[in-house]
């Protein structure tokens, strides 16, 4: 983990996954996706591929991939693959993930980063044509548990989110069935946006005059007004395990 303070805009320092996703959910998450000796994983949008790292570690002989375009997770990543001795069978990219190419995997992983792609529907195309017949992914995903109200509907872009039930009929109709499907709960969100928000808290403690200080803090108070005032109520976050058709 990177220590807190690393960078005035990192508000990833104290997060373990960039999802609102608990330890518990993480490993029931991975039991799911049915990783065996011998299979490859990919990840896209990978982070720092903690979620990719449990999973191949989980599994003795699995392989991981992860791709992502920001240097910083990856360097992360890397760190935590030299420490738990994964060098061997886990290789992390700094890509386009829409433009990074890689054998068909046994199985792939898109959580949050259907944005890429634009849109929930074309990173379901793009994962299946990534995916061997047969081959599972694991996609995480945004929805609307109930209307949102207005701050909720400027931090996202009209359109963007369907409900839980739309994203499940779109991953049946992009040619998936559905193994698997969970939900962040409030402790996951809660404890998610807290600790994205208190990696900057903490640096503007250390750094009160730095010239930064006060970007840094106007950064921080918006993302907790559009958590708090905004989608706190109305947003969730899916699992879904498909298998690809």
């Amino acid at each position: 983990m990177c220590a807190v303070g690393d960078s005035p805009l990192d508000g990833y320092s104290l997060l373990d996954f960039n999802a609102p996703l608990s330890d518990a959910r993480s490993y029931e998450l991975i039991g799911g996706l049915g990783v065996v000796t011998g299979a490859t994983v990919v990840d896209y949008g990978c982070g720092w591929a903690e979620l990719l790292l449990r999973a191949v570690g989980h599994v003795p002989g699995a392989r991981g991939l992860g791709v992502d375009s920001d240097a910083a997770a990856i360097a992360r990543g890397n760190a935590n693959v030299a420490a738990r001795g994964l060098r061997n069978r886990v290789e992390l990219s700094v890509a386009d993930v829409t433009t990074w190419e890689a054998e068909p995997a046994d199985v792939a992983v898109s959580i949050g980063a259907s944005h890429a792609w634009g849109g929930t529907a074309a990173t379901l195309a793009a994962m299946r044509a990534r995916l061997k017949p047969g081959g599972r992914l694991l996609l995480g995903d945004g929805f609307w548990e109930r209307e949102p109200n207005a701050r909720a509907a400027e931090v996202f872009a009209p359109g963007e989110l369907g409900t839980m039930s739309e994203l499940v009929d779109s991953a049946l109709a992009g040619g998936y069935r559905l193994l698997g499907l969970a939900a962040a709960g409030r402790d996951e969100w809660d404890s998610f946006e807290s600790r994205w928000c208190a990696a900057r808290e903490h640096w503007l403690l250390a750094n009160p005059d730095h010239p930064d200080a006060e970007r840094v803090r106007a950064v921080v108070d918006e993302h907790r007004d559009g958590w708090l005032k905004g989608y706190r109520d109305s947003l969730g976050f899916a699992y879904l395990t498909l298998v690809r058709r």
